[in-house]
This record gives C-alpha cells, structure tokens and sequence, in this order.
C-alpha cells in the first residue's frame, strides 16, 4: 500500500494504491472542502422545527444540530464549532460545537482540518506517502515526517484508475457493468449483468451467482467515488424475492469501509438500501462545474508548459469557467509560479464545442 499525490495547479489528487484504487480523494488548497475546520461562530438563528441553529461562520453559514451543541444556546451567542460535514448537494456545512476558548472577536475561521493526504494516510498508517511537488513535501513532512518523500506518483495505471472513477459506467468482473446516478437526493447504482451469466447452469443460479460475485465490486466503488446518503442498488436479473440471500454478503463487503455504511436491508421493489454518512464531497461533485473545468484546463497547461517552458498560453473558455478560477485564485497562481508567467485568459462567450482550448499565447 501507499498514497500517492500528484499536484496540478490549484489541485492535488489524491489515491491510496494497492495494485489497485483503494481510496480516491481530490484536494483543492484555494477551496478546501472544510471538514475538520475550527471556526469562532455566532449563533445567526435558531430554527425549533429543524432542531437546531445556524451559526453565521464569516462569509457563509453552517448548521449545528440541537444533539451536536446548539440546544440552550440563544441568537447572538459565540460558539466555537467544527465542520463535520461538507458543503454538499446544495446545502452548507454540518457543524459540531467544540470544548474550547475563542476569546472575543467577529466570526472567522481558526484553524484549517486536515488535508487529502494527511486524511488518506491516517487511513492507512503504514503506507509510505509519496507525492511529485516539492513545495507539497516541505509541508506534510511537518505532519507525516519521513513518512513522505518525492517521486513520481500517478503513472499511466493510477491515472486511467482515477480517470475511470469519474465515469458514470463502471466496468466489474466478467463483463458485467454499473450504472451510477448521483442525485441531491440519492445515489441509485444498477448493474448490468452483460456476459456474467454465460455459463451452463439454471438462469436464477448463475443470476445470484454473478452478482454474489459482484459484491466486493460494488462496495469499493461505493468507496472509492465516495458515494454518501442513501444509497439503491438494482442487481441485476434477479427476481425481488431472491435478492434477500445477498444481503449477509453485502453487510460483508461494506464491512471494511471506514465510514461503516449500514445495509439496511430491501426495499418492496428489490432495492438494496444503504446509508453512508455525509462528510467530503462525493468525487461525481468535486469533478464536474466550472472549477473542475478550470482546474482541468490548467492541469492541461501545466503539462504543456514542462514539455515547452518557452511558450507562453492562453486558456479560452467561458465566462463561467474563468470566473471559478479567479474566486479560486490558488490555481492561476500556482501556475504562474510553475510557468514563470501567467497564463492568458480569454472568454468565449458562443457555445464552444469544448468547455476550454489551451493554445499558444497570440501576444507574449
């Protein structure tokens, strides 16, 4: 095992490596995901009917629930909280409140929480960590020591595994596909058995048996893209009634995961249905917008610009897209210090066929 982290401006990806993904995570240092942030907040509104409050944190607001500290505390109170849940499907972050001196002063962040790497590699304690950025290195060694060197991270395998877990189609063993839709409400997972039940026995045998084998699959995709909520999967084949005999199965394959999913059980329509908690944003969110084009674009650029560190670039994209990576900030900067010049940036405001083209500077 160990954890690997390749850095792009403005990102860093992320993936704990065992012959294969085991864990995949993306880390942007301009716009954290939050979870584990300290905040000095005040308390904006207290909301009965939903059993808690809102804390006003600086430039947005968090939610934390009467269980998790806000019951007997009154509109205007300072607390000092931590996010526990990410910003995610259009809804803040989750707070919890926290046994610590604040002092006086305007609501604000305190302390950052931990990032991708350091979090991936609490995970897996004895994994060495290696990461392809110098300037990355000089930061973690602080935390993770010797534990961290520089290298190469993502080769050829590690980069089409990680590209793969951004596909809405996931290719499992003998031939059998999954569908993954990820909603504001839900994550529904259906799999297409394909040629997995070529093999000479009855249609319901080799029905339960291909997705029997299909199990451990499932639950490390689920693990992987960091898919959370509520969860239904449709196996494939099988009639409703039969279904249930998976489930041992199922509870076991979601055994290892260190978010402890629960399998609940079927639903009346033959829907596995399972629980992961909310913390980081699942991967489908991180990767899609108009910051992960941007951040695509640069990453793109970066790449160009060590091939050819003469050439000056400029990225053409939507008004979208570079306004994302002028609130961000962080990307354009760490290319510019990559590149020893900025990047040129230039809108298109028709519908491009592509979100973004990198092409060679037109003034330098």
């Amino acid at each position: 095992m160990k954890i690997l982290a390749s850095v792009s401006p403005g990102e860093v990806r992320v993936v704990a490596w065992n012959g294969g993904a085991v864990d995949a995570a993306v880390w942007r240092p301009g716009s954290p995901d939050g979870v584990g942030d300290l905040y000095r907040g005040r308390i904006g509104k207290v909301v009965p009917a939903m059993a808690g409050a809102f804390v006003v944190l600086g430039g947005e607001e968090g939610f934390l629930p009467d269980s998790a500290g806000a019951r007997g505390l009154h509109e205007g109170a300072s607390v000092a909280v931590q996010v526990t849940r990410a910003a995610q499907g259009g809804k803040g972050p989750r707070l919890a409140a926290v046994a610590r001196e604040i002092g006086i002063g305007h609501p604000g962040l305190i302390a950052r929480g931990p990032d991708a790497v350091t979090r991936l590699a609490g995970l897996h304690p004895a994994a060495p960590v290696i990461v392809d950025d110098h300037a990355l290195l000089g930061d973690l060694r602080g935390g993770l020591g010797d534990r961290v060197t520089h290298g190469a991270a993502f080769d050829d395998a590690v980069e089409s595994a990680f590209a793969a877990l951004l596909e809405p189609v996931v290719a499992l063993a003998g031939g059998a596909r999954l569908h993954v839709q990820v909603t504001p409400a839900l994550t529904a997972l259906d799999i297409d058995l394909g040629s997995a039940t070529a093999e000479r026995r009855g249609k319901a045998g080799a029905q339960a048996a291909a997705n029997r084998a299909l199990l451990p699959g499932v639950a490390a995709q689920i693990r992987l893209r960091n898919l959370s909520g509520a969860i239904l999967v449709d196996f494939g084949g099988m009639a409703v009634k039969q279904r249930g005999a998976l489930g041992p199965g199922f509870a076991a394959a979601l055994a290892g995961d260190p978010l402890q999913p629960r399998f609940l059980g079927f639903s009346g329509l033959g829907l596995a249905e399972i629980l992961r908690p909310r913390v980081h944003p699942p991967l489908a969110e991180l990767t899609t917008g108009a910051l992960a084009q941007g951040l695509a674009a640069l990453r793109e650029a970066a790449a160009r610009v060590a091939a050819r560190p003469d050439q000056a670039l400029e990225l053409r994209a939507s008004p979208a897209v570079l306004t994302a990576l002028r609130v961000d900030a962080a990307g354009l900067a760490a290319f510019a210090h990559r590149a020893g010049r900025p990047i040129g940036l230039v809108e298109v405001r028709h519908e491009p066929i592509s979100p973004w083209t990198i092409e060679a500077a037109s003034h330098v």
